[in-house]
C-alpha cells in the first residue's frame, strides 16, 4: 500500500524535480555553457554585462559557487538516498532550493554585485542543501557520511567571504583559490571511493586494495594545504615555504592514482575520463610549487590546472555516469559525450599551458579553453536533457 501511495505521489511531481541530480546536473551544465560564452564575450569586448563591477571576480565566483557547487549539491542530494534508503528531497522543496540557486545566476550580471537580495539567496541555498542532506543521515545514524554537511557549510562561508572581498582582488583571489582546493580535496576523497571501484567493475578485475598510509598521507597533505590557504598570512603563501608541501602532495596523489590501473581503462571512456581528471591534481600541485618557488607561472594559471582541468573533467565524467545509472539506463556512451570528454581535457590543458609556454598567445589560450569548455558542456546538455527531464526507464522512483 505504501509503495502504491509513493508511486502516485511520484507521478504528480515533474520528472525534473524527482531527485537532486536532475535539476542541478542539467541546469548546472547549461549554466556552465552560457556563463562561459558570456565570460568570453566580456573578455574579448563583444559583450558588456552592465551590472558587473569586477568581471574577473564574477567569472571565478560563478564557476565555483554557481556551477561546481550546484553539481556537488545534486550529487550529494542523490547519493544520500542510496546511503540511507530514505527518499531524497524532491518536489517543491527541491524546486525551492534550485530557485534560490538560479536567482543570483540569472540576475547578477544585470542587477550588479551590490544587490543584497541576490547575495542573500546565494548564501541560503547551500545551507538548505546541508539540512536536506543531514536529516536522513542523522535518522539512520550514518555518521560517516555526515562529513559532507560541514563541507557544504564551509563552502557557504567561503562564498560569504568571496562576496565580502569581491572589490579587493588580493583577498578575493585567495578565497577563490582556497575554494578550488576545497573542491579538489572533496574530489580526492570521493575519487578514492569510486574510481578504484568503478575501474574494477568496468574492467572485470579485482579492486585495487587500499594502502591506508598512502590514502591518509595523500588526503592529509591536501587538507593541510587547504588549512594553509585559509589561515596563513598572504606573504607566507607567496613565499617558497609551501613548495615542499606542494611537491609531496603532488607525488603522493600521483602515486595514489597510478595504483588504480589507468592503462586498463582505455577502452572505457566512462573510466579513463575519471582517471585523467584525477591526474590534473598532481599537475596543478606541481604548478603551485613552481609558482611558490618564483618560477614564471601565475597562481591563476596553476589554479586552472585544478579548476578547468581536474574539476571540469571530473564533474563531466561523474554527471555523465550518475545520470545514466539513476535514470535506469545502461552505462554506455555515444560519440557526442566521448567528444565532450576530449574537449574538456583540451580546456583543462589549454588554459594554463598556452600562456605558460607561449605568453604571446595568452588570449588564444583563454579563448581556446573557454570555447572547448562551453562546447563540452553544451554536448552534455544536448544528450542528457531528455534523460534528466523524463521519468526513469525502469519505472522506479527518482
Amino acid at each position: 500500500m505504501h509503495q502504491i501511495l509513493d508511486s502516485q505521489k511520484e507521478e504528480r511531481i515533474l520528472p525534473l524535480f524527482r531527485l537532486g541530480f536532475r535539476p542541478f546536473f542539467l541546469l548546472g551544465a547549461l549554466f556552465a555553457t552560457l556563463v562561459m560564452f558570456a565570460w568570453l564575450g566580456q573578455l574579448n569586448g563583444y559583450v558588456s554585462l552592465p551590472g558587473l563591477q569586477n568581471p574577473v571576480w564574477w567569472h571565478g565566483h560563478e564557476m565555483l559557487f554557481g556551477f561546481a557547487a550546484a553539481i556537488v549539491a545534486g550529487f550529494l542530494l542523490t547519493a544520500v538516498q542510496n546511503w540511507t534508503a530514505h527518499p531524497g528531497v524532491r518536489g517543491w522543496p527541491l524546486a525551492l532550493v534550485v530557485g534560490l540557486w538560479a536567482l543570483p545566476r540569472l540576475l547578477l550580471p544585470w542587477l550588479g554585485e551590490s544587490t543584497t537580495v541576490l547575495m542573500v539567496a546565494d548564501l541560503i541555498w547551500l545551507p538548505l542543501c546541508a539540512w536536506f542532506l543531514a536529516k536522513p543521515i542523522m535518522v539512520t545514524r550514518q555518521w560517516r557520511n555526515l562529513f559532507f554537511v560541514p563541507l557544504l557549510l564551509l563552502l557557504t562561508l567561503l562564498n560569504g567571504a568571496s562576496w565580502y572581498w569581491r572589490a579587493d582582488w588580493l583577498f578575493a583571489e585567495r578565497v577563490l583559490i582556497a575554494t578550488v582546493l576545497l573542491f579538489i580535496t572533496l574530489i580526492a576523497v570521493m575519487g578514492g571511493r569510486v574510481i578504484p571501484f568503478f575501474t574494477a567493475r568496468g574492467t572485470g578485475q579485482d579492486k585495487v586494495p587500499a594502502q591506508p598510509w598512502l590514502e591518509g598521507a595523500a588526503l592529509g597533505t591536501l587538507w593541510l594545504l587547504l588549512a594553509c590557504w585559509l589561515s596563513l598570512p598572504g606573504d607566507w603563501l607567496n613565499s617558497g615555504q609551501l613548495a615542499p608541501l606542494y611537491i609531496v602532495a603532488a607525488l603522493l596523489n600521483l602515486w595514489r592514482q597510478l595504483r588504480w590501473r589507468l592503462p586498463s581503462t582505455l577502452p572505457h571512456p566512462l573510466l579513463w575520463s575519471l582517471h585523467l581528471a584525477y591526474l590534473f591534481i598532481p599537475f596543478g600541485l606541481t604548478a603551485f610549487a613552481a609558482q611558490a618557488m618564483g618560477l614564471p607561472i601565475t597562481a591563476s594559471a596553476a589554479s586552472h590546472f585544478l579548476s578547468a582541468g581536474a574539476m571540469g573533467t571530473m564533474i563531466l565524467a561523474m554527471i555523465a555516469r550518475v545520470s545514466l545509472g539513476h535514470s535506469g539506463r545502461t552505462l554506455q556512451l555515444g560519440r557526442r559525450i566521448i567528444l565532450a570528454f576530449v574537449l574538456i581535457l583540451l580546456a583543462g590543458l589549454a588554459r594554463p599551458l598556452l600562456p605558460l609556454l607561449w605568453p604571446a598567445q595568452t588570449l588564444l589560450g583563454w579563448n581556446l579553453s573557454g570555447v572547448s569548455w562551453a562546447l563540452a558542456y553544451a554536448l552534455f546538455v544536448w544528450v542528457y536533457a531528455p534523460i534528466l527531464s523524463r521519468p526513469r526507464l525502469d519505472g522506479r522512483p527518482g
